[in-house]
């Protein structure tokens, strides 16, 4: 891994996130109590616990007592409010280890992305897992909403090393034989192994009312192309190497490698699936809210 890499939980944005939440547009179905509308009614309107007030909750759920006891403001939370599932795929092929000049790699910074992630969805009562995927799934972490959970998914996400290819469709597999609930799904990849696979299963999952989105997470480097000296080129996932002369090639590159991003976005469009480009250099704050954006639509 690369010495530029910062640590994945970074306090100082954690708190500029406290303020944001995610609220999806369609209903979502959970036993834990989150800020979601379940699809049931009836009876399952009893009181099930309190949480902390949030901007955007009805004044009318305001707990008075609890707050001249408490001098804080709560909120009650019913049993047909519930819970989003959200799964974190993370691609941990050896590509995501690429990191211009000893820089950050692209998989630390997926993951400090990951970490922000589910650290506003379970402050707001959501239910996180993580799922790394490389050659093949790698250890799953289940979807849990416990403050407490959020220190198992950052130790998991330290723990990752890029290696080898990566089989994307075969994260969505894994979560499409899990018990039907829906959910949503981050995929974090750099997407070199893309397939159109990925295309028809996020469909499937579609059907099933689950949602797919893809953070594309790329360095600057591969964007921009700025080599101007004669350099060996190391394919990182199987290690073949090749020296060329990257003045004589850079237009041909930036045409070729900007027309492969936009049949990227389209054919991931035409899927109904979200997607998002992102440099390594790019602040995180500015993805997360660019994620809840896309969420509120």
């Amino acid at each position: 891994m690369s010495q530029g890499n910062p640590p994945i939980v970074d306090p100082e944005l954690l708190g500029r996130l406290a303020g944001l939440s995610y609220r999806v547009g369609r209903r979502v179905e959970g036993t834990l109590t989150g800020r979601h509308r379940s699809p049931y009614h009836g009876a399952s309107v009893e009181f099930a616990q309190h949480r902390e007030y949030a901007p955007g909750d009805e004044i009318r759920y305001v707990d008075w007592k609890t707050y001249a006891r408490s001098d804080r403001y709560y909120v009650k939370q019913f049993e047909d409010e519930t819970n989003l599932r959200v799964f974190l795929v993370v691609d941990t092929s050896g590509s995501m280890g690429f990191g211009m000049d000893g820089g950050e790699t692209k998989l630390n910074y997926a993951s400090r992305l990951a970490a922000a992630i589910a650290w506003l969805f379970i402050r707001q009562g959501d239910a996180v897992g993580l799922l790394p995927v490389g050659d093949s799934v790698g250890t799953y972490v289940p979807p849990r909403a416990r403050p407490e959970h959020f220190w198992r998914l950052v130790n998991t996400l330290e723990g990752l090393e890029p290696s080898g290819t990566t089989q994307l469709s075969d994260a969505l597999e894994y979560i499409a034989e899990l018990p039907a609930r829906r959910s949503l799904v981050i995929v974090l990849s750099d997407c070199f192994e893309f397939e159109g696979r990925f295309v028809s299963l996020a469909r499937q999952l579609q059907r099933r009312a689950h949602h797919v989105s893809v953070l594309h997470v790329l360095d600057r480097a591969e964007l921009e192309f700025p080599f101007r000296e004669l350099t060996v080129f190391e394919e990182m996932e199987s290690e073949d190497r090749l020296q060329v002369d990257p003045r004589a090639m850079r237009e041909e590159y930036l045409a070729e490698f900007g027309a492969w991003c936009e049949s990227l976005r389209q054919t991931l469009r035409e899927g109904r699936v979200d997607y998002s480009r992102m440099a390594t250099d790019q602040p995180l704050e500015s993805c997360v809210r660019d994620l809840l954006v896309r969420g509120a639509r």
